[in-house]
């Protein structure tokens, strides 16, 4: 089943148990992933992904601004759309994907960073934000 397929569903089902926040939030994620396949786009994953990146900065612009009951909405989607996102790998599994992105890209000094981040993004497929996978290169390089 695909992500929209299953989040459709889970909009019905919030419909039935009168959960209306749950609906508003799976609406604007549903019509996110109806707007990519109408554009061609096919990887739902990414879709939810961005949303969750906006999410999570929204969060913090609300939280920098003061506006703690906004940010809490913020993050209570995000975590709603995190749901329907695989797990994230652990440290350990990250730090093996990165000592093999620099093994193979032969990446040896903060100059070759693009390419060892780029190697291990793509391996990670989805599973560690960019954010985390460039700490941890820059930090191996460093090292």
């Amino acid at each position: 089943m695909s992500l929209a397929a299953q989040i459709k569903t889970d909009v019905e089902t919030a419909m039935k148990a009168r959960d209306r926040e749950r609906v508003l939030a799976l609406r604007l994620v549903l019509a996110e992933l109806q707007k990519a396949a109408k554009e061609g786009g096919d990887d739902e994953q990414a879709v939810l992904r961005r949303e969750l990146k906006r999410r999570r900065d929204a969060e913090a612009a609300f939280r920098g601004g003061g506006r703690g009951e906004m940010a809490d909405k913020e993050a209570w989607e995000g975590e709603l759309i995190g749901t329907y996102l695989p797990s994230q790998l652990s440290d350990a599994e990250l730090d093996a994907l990165v000592r093999d992105a620099i093994a193979q890209t032969g990446a040896a000094s903060l100059g070759d960073m693009g390419r060892a981040i780029k190697h291990a993004m793509k391996a990670a497929d989805g599973r560690a934000e960019g954010a985390r996978v460039s700490a941890r290169v820059k930090e191996a390089l460093a090292a």
